[in-house]
C-alpha cells in the first residue's frame, strides 16, 4: 500500500488581527487560530465523504475513517492513498481499494456514501439513525494493567506534546499510550473524531491494528462513536479529560472496555473497568481518585 500526504505543519494555524478588551484597555493585537478546511475523501473516482478537519495527516485520517466506518478491516484492504493532483487546494484525498475488496465491502461502501457531510465537532451529526453506525465489534483482549497514578499523569504528557494547541488553544487531541506510559502517537484536529481517526489511521498504516495493549486518551468528552472507533481498532481502554456520555458508558459495559472520565492529576471518575486500573499495591480499585 502506498501513501502520499503531508503531516500537520505550519498550515495548521494562522495569525489573525484581533482587538483585546479588558477593564482598562482596548488593545489591537494578534492571535493564532486553528485552521479548519474541508477534506473530500474519495473511494476511487467517486466521493465517499466530506469532513471538516485541520490540514495535515490526511492519509491517516482517510485510513482511520475507512476502518472505523467498516469499509476496510485491515491495512491489506488498502491499495493506495494519495492526494488528488487535480484538486486546486489539496483538499481531496483518494483511497484506492483492490477490486476484490470493493466487491466484498460493497454494502458498507454504499452505507457510508449515504451521508456525505460530517460535522467537524461530532461525527454522528446528520446521521439518520444509530443503525448507520451499528457495526460488529471484534473480541477485545486488553489483558494488561495500568497504575492509577500513571493514568492520571497522561493528560499533562499529552498537553506537552501538543505543538499546535500551544499556539492556538483551539485543537482537540487524541493520543495512544502503552500501559507503562510510553506515547505511541498523538494527533491534533479541530474535530475530536478526526483526531481519533488520525491516530487509528497512523497505527493502521504502520500495520499495528488491532492496537493492544494501549490506552486511548482524548482531550474532550468520550462519546459513543469514540468508544466504537476505539473498539474497532482493538483498543479496550479509553480515558477522557471531560465527561463520557450515557451511551459511551453503556458501550463500555457491553464490550468489556475500561472507561475513565474527568481525568486529572490526583483524581478521575472510573465509569467501567474490568481489573485493568490498579493502585500501587497492584489491586484493582474503582473508588480511588473518585470525584471531579
Amino acid at each position: 500500500m502506498t501513501r502520499r500526504d503531508q503531516p500537520l505543519h505550519q498550515d495548521a494555524s494562522v495569525i489573525s488581527e484581533i482587538v483585546q478588551l479588558s477593564e482598562s484597555a482596548r488593545t489591537p493585537t494578534t492571535d493564532r487560530l486553528a485552521v479548519e478546511e474541508p477534506l473530500e475523501i474519495r473511494l476511487g473516482p467517486e466521493p465517499l465523504a466530506v469532513t471538516m478537519r485541520t490540514p495535515g495527516d490526511d492519509a491517516e485520517l482517510a485510513a482511520g475513517f475507512c476502518l472505523t466506518e467498516g469499509i476496510i478491516t485491515s491495512p491489506d484492504d488498502l491499495e493506495q492513498i494519495e492526494a488528488c493532483s487535480e484538486a486546486e487546494h489539496g483538499n481531496v484525498i483518494v483511497v484506492t481499494l483492490p477490486d476484490d475488496v470493493l466487491q466484498r465491502r460493497a454494502e458498507q461502501v454504499e452505507k457510508a456514501r449515504r451521508e456525505l457531510y460530517l460535522s467537524s465537532s461530532c461525527g454522528l451529526c446528520g446521521k439518520a439513525s444509530l443503525d448507520r453506525i451499528a457495526q460488529d465489534v471484534p473480541p477485545l483482549r486488553g489483558d494488561f494493567q495500568v497504575r492509577g497514578e500513571l493514568l492520571a499523569s497522561l493528560p499533562q504528557r499529552m498537553r506537552e506534546a501538543q505543538r499546535t494547541f500551544e499556539e492556538t488553544g483551539g485543537l482537540h487531541a487524541a493520543a495512544l499510550f502503552r500501559p507503562e506510559g510510553e506515547l505511541l502517537v498523538l494527533r491534533e484536529d479541530v474535530g475530536r473524531h478526526n483526531a481519533v481517526d488520525k491516530v487509528i489511521g497512523a497505527m493502521l498504516l504502520a500495520g499495528m491494528v488491532p492496537v493492544d495493549p494501549a490506552i486511548l486518551l482524548v482531550s474532550g468528552r468520550a462519546s459513543f462513536e469514540i468508544m466504537q472507533k476505539a473498539a474497532l481498532a482493538g483498543i479496550c481502554c479509553v480515558a477522557a479529560i471531560s465527561a463520557p456520555s450515557s451511551l459511551a458508558v453503556e458501550f463500555a459495559r457491553r464490550f468489556g472496555m475500561s472507561l475513565v472520565g474527568f481525568l486529572r492529576p490526583g483524581r478521575m471518575n472510573i465509569y467501567h473497568e474490568t481489573g485493568r486500573i490498579v493502585d500501587e499495591t497492584g489491586l484493582s480499585n474503582t473508588s480511588f481518585f473518585a470525584g471531579r
